[in-house]
């Protein structure tokens, strides 16, 4: 994002210039030039991989550029990322950026329909656009499960999904409304999978991830009303 290299940019002046200021006042000299240059490499490559990592571990997928532009990185789940996700998608800039200028990473973005980059593959991350929520109703408001979808969640015993499970959908419906069609459909389906197959519930009776996901949280809900 141009906000956050221009912020890393001011970084890189102030750096410089305080290594000048330590030239003007001889401590250059006492040090040795050559320990202040390697010095002042290791900061600046610091700078350029780790703004990114500690911004995003911080912020929730977040650097004050995409907070900007209402960009978040999330998990491939629709799970908020970890500082291990955020440290390793940013540690992995180095090989986006080989041979030069950025050019696996811009292959990577090209051949990828979710616009991933070799760091979100190995860290299974996702960018997503966060669309403003103006005018958007209850998560519950906008599609109600189908009857199939309900009656295929009846013969489930939704008592068997955990508080963890239940807050990952409702985590997924928070955010639906703000994603990428494509995002918000792969998002879906991949949650539905991993709790259809954990439930036994086959992919046939779930023709609709979003709901199934629906029903299933609505049914998890009602089971625990009445315990």
């Amino acid at each position: 994002m141009a906000l956050d290299i221009l912020l890393q940019i001011a970084v890189y002046v102030a750096l410089v210039l305080i290594a000048a200021v330590l030239a003007a006042a001889g401590f250059v000299a006492n040090w040795g030039k050559q320990w202040v240059i390697a010095i002042l490499i290791f900061l600046i490559f610091v700078v350029q991989f780790g703004y990114y990592g500690f911004f995003e571990a911080i912020w929730n997928g977040q650097t004050p550029g995409k907070r900007w532009t209402h960009l978040r990185v999330m998990q491939d789940s629709g799970r908020p990322i970890s500082v291990y996700d955020a440290v390793l998608r940013n540690l992995l800039r180095i090989v986006d950026w080989l041979p030069t200028l950025y050019a696996i990473g811009i292959v990577a973005i090209l051949i990828s329909r979710e616009k991933k980059r070799i760091g979100d593959f190995a860290a299974g991350t996702v960018v997503v656009h966060e669309k403003p929520l103006q005018g958007v109703g209850s998560i519950w408001a906008a599609t109600a499960p189908t009857v199939s979808a309900v009656q295929t969640v009846n013969a489930v015993p939704t008592a068997q999904l955990s508080l963890d499970e239940l807050q990952l959908i409702e985590t997924f419906f928070e955010r639906r409304a703000s994603l990428d069609p494509d995002v918000r459909r792969s998002m879906a389906r991949q949650i539905a999978i991993k709790l259809g197959d954990r439930l036994n519930v086959p992919s046939e009776q779930r023709p609709d991830a979003e709901k199934f996901l629906e029903a299933l949280a609505e049914q998890r809900r009602s089971s625990a009303r009445f315990h």
